[in-house]
């Protein structure tokens, strides 16, 4: 294995690293409520996926 002669200063690995962002999620509007969910997953507030009713919500009285 090759080994590093000098240690990697910390400007040259903070520039290599400024690349490394967190991504913000896609969202998308669920076709039954109308609020804001990610791609592929059931609606958290009505229980739909992709038209179907996929989990049983309670309904708040």
């Amino acid at each position: 294995m090759a080994h590093p002669k000098r240690k990697t200063s910390k400007q040259r690995r903070n520039k290599r690293r400024t690349h490394y962002k967190a991504v913000a999620p896609t969202l998308s509007t669920c076709s039954n409520c109308g609020s804001s969910v990610k791609y592929h997953r059931v609606c958290p507030e009505c229980g739909y996926y992709r038209g179907k009713q996929v989990i049983e919500k309670e309904v708040a009285i």
